[in-house]
């Protein structure tokens, strides 16, 4: 089938991980026709702000994007094109995939999780006030609506996924109301799914235990704030942001994402390592039906990885990018 995707590549060494993925890609999925708009900095310098109306455009047309890195200033400066994304396209679902990968030494082997996060409310909502001066407040919104259809979108996943136990990460015991209202919910869902092992666990716990022996987790359901700290900390576990895939879903439309930084200090060197946009790539190509596609990528990355010869310098290796994606594109 012939496929219209956006594609963007954004800032730092985005647009690098980003022409290496598509290789990738069309080398398994030749029919694709990618549709490339700017967000993040170079869209600031030319719009006047990091996510023009075209990007928006593209995506509610395409229905589906694949996206590089996009920086977001500290402190200061123009609000995060993720979080833009998300609010404008409602991709309420942050689905993170995190499994370990042969080659790659880490504390912890057979890691394999599934890191599912409220995109859209929390304190992540951005509300947050200065009532008077050198006093700041914040608010987390949660709302019954937005508990009920992601954490249905959660449980549905792992009914057709195969995967049978769930935990419900929360802080209820400090935040009655709002993370009440989450486990209220979830509860409700969970007596529809008698087949699924549902638990609940506060979010301290669940980083220590995460540290002591992560392969016991098998889904975590959590907020925005827990959800990113979670996802970060299992990536950790791993091998690092470099080789974990992300996506962004809502019911029309979804974003695949690199989720770590922009690494400006290498940018433009070639020596980025297009793993991690390349496994949400793969994650794309599943979601729109191209399973076998999605299923030898992902088979090439972990031959890559175990034999260990064209690996970049994150990776324990001084292979370039185009090397490491030429060594991808041949054990395919």
């Amino acid at each position: 089938m012939a496929y219209s995707i956006t594609l963007i590549p954004g800032d730092g060494i985005g647009p690098e991980v980003t022409r290496a993925t598509v290789r990738v890609i069309e080398a398994v999925c030749p029919g694709i026709q990618w549709e490339s708009v700017e967000a993040g900095e170079g869209a600031m310098a030319r719009w006047g702000k990091p996510l023009p109306d075209v990007v928006l455009d593209s995506v509610r047309k395409n229905r589906i994007a694949l996206k590089g890195p996009i920086g977001t200033p500290v402190g200061k400066g123009f609000t995060s094109v993720n979080v833009g994304l998300r609010k404008a396209l409602d991709l309420y679902v942050s689905l993170r995939p995190v499994d370990s990968l042969p080659g790659l030494k880490t504390r912890h082997d057979g890691v394999d999780l599934i890191v599912f996060r409220e995109n859209t409310e929390g304190l992540y909502a951005g509300i947050e006030h200065e009532p008077v001066p050198g006093v700041v407040e914040s608010l987390r919104i949660s709302t019954e609506t937005a508990w009920r259809r992601f954490i249905h979108h959660a449980y549905e996943w792992c009914r057709y996924n195969g995967r049978r136990k769930i935990h419900l990460v929360h802080k209820g015991a400090i935040m009655k109301l709002s993370d009440g209202l989450f486990l209220r919910v979830a509860r409700e869902i969970a007596a529809d799914y008698p087949y699924l092992e549902t638990h609940e666990i506060s979010v301290d716990h669940l980083f220590m235990d995460l540290v002591l022996d992560p392969t016991r987790y098998d889904v975590l359901i959590t907020d925005n704030l827990f959800g990113d700290l979670v996802s970060d900390l299992t990536a950790g576990l791993v091998g690092g942001l470099g080789v974990v895939p992300g996506a962004n879903i809502g019911d029309k439309y979804a974003v695949f994402e690199a989720v770590h930084g922009t690494a400006p200090d290498i940018a433009g060197k070639g020596l980025a390592n297009p793993i991690a946009l390349l496994r949400s790539g793969a994650m794309m190509l599943a979601h729109i039906g191209e399973r076998s596609a999605a299923q030898r990528i992902e088979r090439s990355i972990r031959k890559v990885l175990a034999d260990a010869k064209h690996l970049t310098g994150d990776l324990g290796g001084k292979a370039t990018t185009d090397e490491l994606t030429d060594a991808l594109i041949a054990e395919l």
